[in-house]
């Protein structure tokens, strides 16, 4: 019988078995060496990766003024794993803390990762370091983590800029840039904005001695990353202006919002009480912002988009313009008034009667609006008031009313324009013009914010339109605005006849002998406001007032609340005025209106 020969076989299995030998003999060589990958892995424990953290970017205001930049500071960085014989009393001393305080932080970190760094102190000033620094040698598993947090030159716009803080855990899951003991926009344009001031990160690999000493880059640096700057950022706010109207409101509630009403930019935003944004930085941070949350005056309340009021007297000019449209009355239309005995709605003064459009924005007169509001809700082109209503209501609207502003500013307000589908619910269905006859001098449920009332005032300044407000100029090297902020939103009411017959009125509340802001004139600007006292069920009237200048080529709309302090010509009316003067001519020509509404204390005397 024929045998098979299996000895070529034979060879051919020896054969692959010695090149799989050779193949496994050359990676091995590469590995240990021709590369460094687990040369690099071997030598972790004497290697250190350390995040470079970018500096955030600056904030200017319009005029190019710096209003926040970094300051150096230093975070003490733990790896749990490489603490080891370390004379604990000797380094508590040093950084003066307490034991239990240092058992309590290194059993933070090490739920955190034994392996991976975490902060064990936070925050030291470079005179806090010294101490420390020259003799980590000591305390192997520690090392010093440069940061930088933010610094504000002029103690102004707390409340505009916002702040930094510590990532909370949401922050965490939101967002995987962001590691435990990262630094994070909290509000304001710091949490607008917070992708572009934040930057990117980078990384160093460096070598470490056996005395926990840095002996240089690994490799010259091959594996490091540089960090990347954050942004710079440029506000329309004017910080002159801005620091003036808080230097106004001091012993005072209330805010101020000033805007260019040709670019919707703020020029200022004033939110009284107020506080020094640099009590939010450093390790006094959480100190310092409890007792501001506890402050009965809520200082970190944004009254500026967060106050909600009846805009009372200044809500007037709207329904005029409204009315003009629907052609109920025209600006000669004569009404009469019995002053404070008028029915229902009667007259704080008694004036001139009868009068027309014009005089009853200069006097302020209630009954001439009731008597318009009436006949908004009794026009006969409609079916029934109810419809009529409805109009008014959807053209009121139109003016930014009982809705947020596309803007730059987080958490604002809506206000409130009542439905119709409310009074409906309210009184069953059974509601007329006299029954909600509050709103043709806003108040009842008519509420507004002072951005809101800001934002009024900057349409009629440009004659039937807006630009949602907003706080960018722009943003790093480039000069363009996003275009959500320069995109013109158009009121109901068109005809610029109409606008210069409501704005003749409001320049009488300057210029007439019996205006209601009469003795705030300027011959130099020529301005046109509206004052506004608004019924509080909580306590004296709020002062209401807002205006723009100069008439005929506006470059300020303007308007101030202080809550609790009685008539609008008393007090939002000269600070509203004194703040037009100093933002178009950069001096105050009337120091006595100045030194009364700085010294005035309407917090502690409501009488001064």
């Amino acid at each position: 019988m024929y045998k098979k020969n299996y000895l070529g076989r034979k060879y051919v299995v020896i054969g692959i078995f010695v090149a799989i030998a050779f193949v496994f003999l050359g990676r091995l060589f590469y590995l240990q060496v021709a590369s460094n990958q687990y040369q690099l892995s071997a030598r972790n424990m004497a290697l250190r990766s350390i995040v470079e953290y970018p500096p955030r970017g600056r904030i200017f205001d319009r005029s190019h003024h710096l209003l926040v930049y970094n300051d150096a500071v230093y975070d003490l960085m733990v790896i749990p794993r490489q603490v080891k014989n370390i004379d604990t009393t000797k380094f508590c001393q040093l950084l003066g803390i307490t034991k239990e305080f240092f058992e309590d932080q290194m059993q933070k970190a090490e739920n955190y990762s034994y392996y991976k760094p975490s902060v064990f102190l936070k925050q030291l000033s470079k005179k806090e370091k010294g101490p420390i620094e020259e003799i980590m040698y000591e305390f192997p598993g520690f090392y010093f983590q440069t940061r930088t947090l933010r610094h504000y030159p002029m103690p102004i716009a707390a409340n505009v800029l916002g702040n930094v803080g510590e990532v909370s855990d949401n922050d965490l899951r939101n967002d995987h840039y962001y590691s435990p003991g990262d630094y994070i926009g909290k509000s304001g344009i710091e949490k607008y904005y917070e992708k572009e001031l934040r930057g990117k990160k980078g990384s160093r690999i460096v070598e470490v001695n056996v005395h926990n000493i840095v002996k240089g880059s690994f490799q010259g640096g091959k594996f490091d990353t540089l960090a990347v700057q954050g942004e710079d950022v440029t506000l329309g706010l004017d910080a002159k202006l801005q620091e003036f109207g808080q230097k106004l409101m001091v012993n005072k509630t209330g805010s101020i919002v000033a805007l260019d009403p040709k670019t919707g930019e703020i020029l200022a935003m004033v939110s009284s009480p107020s506080y020094d944004p640099n009590l939010l930085v450093g390790r006094s941070r959480s100190e310092n912002y409890n007792r501001l949350l506890n402050d009965s005056l809520k200082p970190l309340m944004n009254r500026a988009v967060l106050g909600t009021y009846p805009p009372g007297s200044t809500f007037k000019p709207v329904d005029a313009l409204i009315a003009l449209d629907e052609g109920v009355i025209t600006a000669n239309t004569m009404l009469t008034c019995q002053g404070k005995a008028s029915k229902p709605i009667a007259c704080d003064e008694n004036h001139v009667s009868p009068l027309d459009m014009t005089t009853a924005l200069a006097v302020s007169c209630n009954s001439y609006f009731w008597k318009t509001f009436k006949r908004i809700m009794d026009d006969p082109k409609f079916d029934n008031m109810h419809d009529a209503y409805v109009d008014w209501y959807n053209k009121v609207k139109t003016f930014g009313f009982g809705e947020t502003f596309n803007t730059d500013i987080p958490y604002e307000r809506p206000g409130n324009i009542p439905s119709r589908r409310y009074f409906n619910k309210l009184y069953r269905g059974s509601w007329n013009a006299l029954t909600v006859r509050s709103l043709s001098i806003g108040q009842g449920e008519i509420l507004v914010t002072p951005i809101q009332m800001a934002n009024e005032a900057a349409i009629l300044a440009n004659r039937g339109y807006y630009i949602d407000p907003h706080f960018i100029e722009s943003i790093g090297n480039n000069d363009t605005v996003p275009t959500k902020f320069t995109v013109k939103h158009y009121v109901a009411v068109e005809n610029p006849l109409y606008y210069k017959e409501v704005i003749g009125g409001m320049e009488q509340v300057f210029d007439s002998s019996i205006g209601t802001a009469r003795f705030y004139k300027m011959d130099s600007i020529t301005q046109a406001g509206k004052t506004g006292t608004a019924q509080n069920p909580h306590g004296k009237d709020h002062s209401l007032f807002i205006e723009f200048a100069p008439v005929d080529n506006p470059k300020i709309a303007i308007a101030v609340i202080i809550e609790n302090a009685g008539y609008g010509t008393t007090w939002a009316a000269p600070i509203a005025s004194l703040m037009v003067e100093e933002y178009l001519t950069g001096k105050i020509t009337r120091p006595k209106l100045e030194e009364r509404m700085l010294k005035a204390d309407l917090n502690h005397d409501p009488r001064p």
